[in-house]
């Protein structure tokens, strides 16, 4: 078998049928860094950019088994995980997270609210997140509200607090993404040190599946090889680049951000 000079990296999320969230802005971010990208489908949504009409949770051994193919051929350089929806779910990428080799980096994108407002997380799977899944990932990417959740804080803790305490839950890194922040800062923590890293505000851009675009790029420059700050910094810039291309005329409601850059391309075809 010829040797892989691009990393492969696997998406464990849901699908969004509107294509601008999930697993389907995952694959965009992906290819917008430079690896190949693989997923495992957790739900299928019927989505748009207004709302979500239905959700149907995917065969917990169903999941298990897109892993373990995708390992088994190709292999898997990284891991992001989002919407996972159940506990049930979050007990399958578990077990198919502990088949693939150790060190592999995960990240965990905690989804449990879509950009429309609904629920995506069942209530009983939160604990399992936090128990169970959280232990087990290189770092986490939340937004304020829910880090607010899985640190069980008060509305008002601050970023670096929230990172601290999300900290103490297990992960090794966490990143308090700043989308819900007065100023668009992420905080990344490391166990000792805070760092900050500053962006730009687009109030004019797009933001459906930002966040899935920021944890997909995060993971992407891990498998690249970029150290953690790095890699936080590589994927504020992709999000960021994003949310400030995002396709506003795209549907009725949040339009999806554009991490492959398409209002400046081309068209390919030309009469």
């Amino acid at each position: 078998m010829t040797a892989r000079t691009i990393p492969a990296v696997l998406s464990i999320a849901g699908s969004d049928s509107g294509g601008g969230a999930g697993i389907q802005a995952d694959l965009k971010a992906f290819a917008a860094c430079g690896v190949h990208g693989m997923t495992a489908i957790t739900a299928l949504t019927a989505q748009n950019t207004v709302g979500v009409d239905a959700v149907l949770a995917i065969d917990p051994e169903m999941i298990v088994a897109q892993v373990r193919a995708v390992a088994r051929d190709i292999g898997v350089d990284a891991v992001k995980i989002g919407m996972l929806g159940t506990a049930v779910t979050i007990e399958a990428v578990v077990r198919a997270l502990d088949e693939l080799p150790d060190g592999t980096p995960v990240v965990l994108d905690p989804v449990m609210v879509s950009e429309s407002g609904a629920p995506l997380l069942e209530p009983d799977a939160r604990t399992a997140l936090v128990e169970t899944l959280l232990p087990r990932v290189t770092v986490t990417t939340p937004n304020v509200p829910e880090a607010r959740v899985i640190a069980a804080a008060g509305d008002d803790s601050d970023a670096p607090e929230l990172a601290r305490a999300i900290h103490a839950l297990g992960p090794r890194y966490v990143v308090v993404t700043g989308g819900h922040r007065e100023q668009a800062t992420d905080v990344l923590f490391d166990g000792e040190t805070t760092i900050e890293i500053p962006g730009e505000r687009y109030p004019d851009g797009a933001a459906h599946g930002s966040g899935c675009t920021h944890s997909s790029a995060l993971a992407a420059h891990l498998a690249l090889g970029l150290s953690i700050a790095d890699a936080a910094r590589a994927a504020k810039q992709v999000a960021a680049r994003a949310v400030r291309d995002g396709l506003r005329e795209i549907g009725r409601g949040a339009g999806p951000v554009d991490a492959l850059g398409i209002r400046a391309r081309p068209p390919v075809w030309t009469r």
